[in-house]
């Protein structure tokens, strides 16, 4: 069975991508001017509900700020006049991704279609056409840093490589299916590239994982320090493991380093999301640089208005350069990121985000003076994992004056963790000025993921629950 590939498109995307690579500050800014009245344009013409926004609005680059945000919702619940090709009908995509029979097949022989977790609320439905999909090609294949340039030199189709992806295999998302995608663009390397669902038993996850003997490992941070314990422990051994890829999470710097001591491989980490697939990539200094060339983010208050580099933002609103089939402007991302206001030592122009969590998982809780007091998922997650070495766990918010620790910890050792992570919670919280919060325990517990595969680590508490 095919996929969609173009190969003039992935060549002129290659050349577009490694010019701009290496290019300075002024350049990258005026292609991107270029290319967003491209996509102004592209909008105006092809999707109704865009050139309604736009209407009154300056042809170039000058309307962005002045365009109203999108969010999830409102798109999907005007698909058809958001969508340029008036082919895509969205009971039909829905019906598509609702099959696991045809995960990685084509839609209407053209596209290929992928859905988002739905973590954030609505499920989204995005559809890439070749084009895009040579983009994305062309940024993994020349932004994304190798752990080792001698070995990508001397090896460049990988055939060396065994690589493992550990992640959600039972829909229709884009890790799996760009996994699959590339199996079948390349059957030769099919055999040395394989896909294991995380939601299966874990004895089994891992018996497979020793079988195979990766060289490479991508999943999501959570699902890396779950499979680091198990090498830790013993059962899970990975000798020829030299890389791990890491996306789809906040990956913290206490996970980077027990992962990359207990799996004795070095670490990766990757932005992404089903809107763009390939925003932002690690730089040998270990920073994630945004593919500013191709996607936009703007961070933003609550009230949506621009944050300032060096703060962390409510949300960012995203513009997809690439994408005219499905355009994204000014969409909602709702993911909370700091852009650095300071240039990276590698040289490189691309800007340096922080990826901090997303919105939606912020915990409000009662202040000590009378106003509520936000705390960051990142920040939850950072002194749970850095001061009291947990990484396996749930938080969940009762109502403002209590939240709910939950492990998979027993009898003394999960006392024992317990009385750490309240320990430290409490601490945060009085830290950031929150009143005093109560922090009860569940003990044996599992922690669930989602359809996607993702951790549901940090929970908020939500209105009328």
């Amino acid at each position: 069975m095919g996929t969609v590939f173009d190969a003039w498109q992935f060549s002129q995307a290659l050349s577009e991508v490694g010019w701009a690579t290496g290019i300075s500050a002024p350049l990258l800014q005026e292609r991107q001017r270029q290319r967003l009245g491209q996509v102004l344009a592209a909008a105006r013409a092809g999707s109704s509900l865009y050139a309604r926004r736009l209407r009154g609005l300056p042809d170039g680059p000058e309307a962005l700020a002045r365009l109203a945000p999108v969010t999830r919702q409102e798109l999907m619940d005007h698909f058809a006049d958001w969508v340029s090709d008036p082919a895509l009908v969205l009971d039909e995509l829905r019906a598509f991704t609702a099959d696991a029979d045809r995960i990685g097949e084509p839609f209407l022989g053209r596209y290929l279609v992928w859905e988002s977790s739905g973590t954030s609320g609505m499920p989204g439905i995005f559809v890439q056409d070749a084009r895009c999909l040579a983009l994305y090609d062309a940024l993994e294949s020349l932004r994304r840093h190798p752990v080792r340039p001698l070995q990508r030199w001397l090896d460049p189709l990988g055939l060396g490589e065994r690589i493992a992806f550990v992640g959600a295999t039972s829909g229709h998302f884009a890790s799996y299916i760009s996994v699959e995608r590339l199996r079948r663009l390349q059957p030769w390397l099919a055999p040395s590239i394989q896909s294991f669902s995380i939601l299966e038993p874990l004895d089994r996850l891992v018996d497979n994982l020793n079988r195979f003997a990766p060289t490479a490992l991508a999943s999501y941070p959570t699902a890396a320090a779950l499979l680091g314990d198990e090498a830790q422990a013993g059962r899970l051994h990975m000798p020829s493991l030299r890389e791990v890829w890491t996306g789809g999470e906040t990956l913290g710097r206490a996970v980077r380093e027990r992962v990359q001591h207990q799996l004795g491989a070095s670490i990766r980490n990757s932005y992404g999301a089903s809107e763009f697939l390939a925003m932002a990539w690690e730089c040998a200094q270990g920073h994630l640089h945004l593919n500013s060339d191709w996607v936009l983010l703007e961070p933003v208050d609550e009230h949506h208005r621009p944050v300032p580099a060096g703060e962390p933002s409510a949300s960012v609103l995203l513009t997809h350069l690439g994408n005219t089939v499905q355009p994204l402007i000014r969409y909602d991302l709702g993911d909370q990121i700091v852009f650095s206001a300071q240039a990276c030592e590698c040289g490189s122009a691309l800007p340096v985000i922080e990826v901090q969590g997303r919105r939606d998982d912020t915990l409000q809780v009662a202040g000590r003076r009378g106003r509520r007091v936000a705390l960051l998922p990142l920040a939850l997650s950072t002194v749970l994992e850095e001061q009291a070495q947990l990484f396996d766990f749930q938080l969940c918010q009762r109502d403002e004056h209590t939240l709910l620790l939950r492990l998979p910890q027993r009898a003394a050792e999960g006392r024992q963790a317990l009385a750490a992570g309240r320990r430290v919670l409490q601490a945060f919280a009085q830290a950031q000025g929150a009143a005093p919060l109560t922090v009860q325990g569940e003990l044996g517990v599992a922690v669930p993921r989602g359809r996607s595969g993702k951790a549901c680590r940090i929970l908020p508490r939500r209105e009328g629950g």
